[in-house]
């Protein structure tokens, strides 16, 4: 795991403080038995532009999550169509799919706009299904939740991606990211400057990597609920993808 200077310039940190900067204590985290190959991290980002601030900003928290020793995919979600417009065997919603269940923690980012996440950001979750045959490929996985604005500094998007967050069962962080005016935050080489704002999203990408470690292990345990226990998989399938209400 990277926990060095020279890593620090292999990533591309040029903003980190060697001298502040810890790896994860993975042994006060886990247990025994519990896995300790590289947390699996899923970045989403929600615009299409060509100079997206939202990818920008997913961009310089995979850095940081990779030098936490997460292994870190990102979603490209050009060409992914709209929800219901196709069916799931569409390439780009497997992708997402297959990434989804491989993942263990997701990252999601998105700009806002109208005072909400953007549509783009919202396909791709409303694309990840609350259950596959019984199965929900996000229960009980870590996630975390950035937003970018043009103008002042909002919470609207963030609130309502822990809420998304929530209804996909994962365990959503305390922490959390809002960079306003991110025009103002990424100089000419597309890299976020130092900042108090670059600061709290290091916080975040630790937070993330530091909760993956604590809670992949038991997740099952955590998510084990009575109702669920007495409804067979069958029955759960069937009432969690019935066609109408």
């Amino acid at each position: 795991m990277a926990n060095n200077t020279a890593d620090l310039n292999v990533i591309d940190l040029p903003n980190i403080d060697a001298s502040a900067i810890q790896a994860i204590d993975i042994e006060s985290l886990i247990g025994t038995h519990d896995p300790r190959h590289p947390p699996k991290i899923l970045v989403l980002y929600g615009s299409l532009r060509q100079r997206s601030f939202s990818k920008l900003a997913s961009e310089e928290a995979s850095r940081l999550l990779r030098w936490y020793g997460c292994e870190v995919r990102t979603f490209d979600p050009t060409g992914l169509p709209l929800p219901d417009a196709v069916d799931a065997d569409h390439p780009k919603v497997q992708e997402l799919r297959e990434l989804a269940q491989w993942s263990e923690g997701m990252l999601w980012v998105s700009p806002e706009r109208h005072g909400s996440m953007t549509s783009i950001m919202k396909a791709q979750i409303d694309w990840i299904p609350l259950s596959l045959g019984g199965v929900r490929p996000t229960q009980g996985k870590t996630l975390a939740v950035m937003q970018v604005s043009g103008g002042s500094q909002s919470f609207n998007t963030v609130n309502q991606l822990r809420i998304l967050g929530r209804w996909m069962r994962m365990i959503t962080i305390p922490n959390q990211s809002s960079i306003p005016k991110a025009f103002l935050e990424f100089n000419d080489d597309d890299r976020m400057d130092k900042s108090p704002l670059y600061l709290r999203l290091v916080d975040v990408c630790e937070e993330l990597v530091k909760f993956t470690w604590l809670t992949r292990g038991r997740s099952a345990y955590l998510t084990d609920r009575y109702s669920e226990r007495v409804e067979s998989a069958e029955e759960l399938s069937q009432r969690v993808n019935q066609k109408s209400l």
